[in-house]
């Protein structure tokens, strides 16, 4: 029989290539999404149904009515700078709703939970190295903290309940789309980086904004791990598998090991989209670290993951195409 795989938030832009990969996989999905974020016609596989996780009843009977194999939980509010503004609805709607969500697959006696973690738990980093898994973690803003609480909640309950396991990705920063343009990144009001650029190319916003170039990296500007959806899809499925066949409760990296400046993904934009288009340097933004790369060696030993498009014009490409198709 086919494992049943639950996912909230899959209308969303990662969620959204998961069941993409999910469904190419062959799983029988449930996506269980507000839609605050998300979009029906970026689910391509699966049964969408409609609502909110902190409609705790509802999703209780979802829950029973499905009796999935394992959950992917992506639904959580995910603006760092938004996150600084308005902290409580980061940590109502991200830790809060995500215990409430622990606590009912404990419930229902469902084993296997993959959770959506991010790279803004390390804050900001000591040193240049690429952090592992290890590093120390010293989130700089609420969407970072709210995050790193449910990491040290899921952390203490794996002692007590030996038969919920649980793997946490913990995501750099994901661009690019869908290679066939099916699916991609469609925020209401688009902070990162890379669609950003492209909207200035597309004459959507008026210029490029360029926040801090006074940091003490090469060119002054911020440099981070960008990574392909489709590899942290792929590094879901690889997640799942081997959540399926071992009992463990751990945490990963997901990034490339290496980075680029804002200065250098703003030329790779407007190289492959040919567009000139219009950059204003500003000032620092609230919470943003300089320099946040990851250290993959260990989803790449331990699960074996292996990312196929580690090419920043590729990622950049992707999501062009997708881009103009909006």
């Amino acid at each position: 029989m086919k494992k049943k795989i639950l996912v909230t938030g899959g209308a969303g832009y990662i969620g959204s290539h998961v069941i993409k990969a999910l469904g190419e996989k062959g799983y029988e999905i449930l996506i269980y999404d507000n839609l605050s974020t998300g979009y029906k016609e970026l689910v391509l596989y699966g049964e969408l149904v409609i609502g909110d996780i902190a409609d705790i009843t509802v999703f209780d009977r979802v829950i029973e009515d499905f009796k999935p194999d394992a959950v992917m939980h992506f639904a959580a509010s995910i603006q760092v700078h938004e996150s600084v503004l308005n902290p409580l609805k980061y940590y109502r709607n991200n830790t809060i709703n995500t215990l409430n969500l622990v606590e009912l697959l404990l419930k229902k006696k469902i084993r296997h939970f993959i959770f959506s973690s991010t790279a803004a738990v390390y804050g900001t980093p000591e040193s240049t190295e690429p952090v592992s898994e290890l590093s120390l973690l010293k989130p700089i803003n609420p969407y970072g903290a709210s995050k790193m609480a449910v990491e040290y909640m899921l952390k203490d309950l794996s002692p007590v309940e030996k038969d919920f396991n649980y793997i946490s990705l913990r995501y750099f920063n994901v661009a690019g789309a869908d290679q066939e343009g099916r699916i991609g990144q469609k925020y209401h009001e688009a902070t990162h980086l890379i669609t950003r650029c492209l909207k200035a190319a597309k004459a959507e916003i008026s210029r490029l904004e360029i926040y801090g170039t006074d940091y003490s990296t090469p060119d002054g500007t911020c440099i981070r791990d960008y990574i392909h959806v489709d590899d942290i899809a792929e590094a879901h499925i690889v997640a799942l598998e081997y959540l399926f066949k071992k009992s463990i409760n751990d945490i990963f990296n997901c990034g490339y090991g290496h980075g680029y400046s804002v200065r250098e993904v703003v030329k790779t934009a407007k190289e492959v989209t040919g567009v000139d288009f219009p950059v204003e340097e500003a000032g620092r933004r609230a919470g943003d670290p300089p320099y946040l790369v990851a250290d993959n060696t260990k989803i790449r030993e331990e699960l074996g993951w292996k990312p196929k498009h580690d090419d920043l014009s590729y990622i950049v490409k992707t999501a062009w195409n997708w881009e103009k198709k909006l």
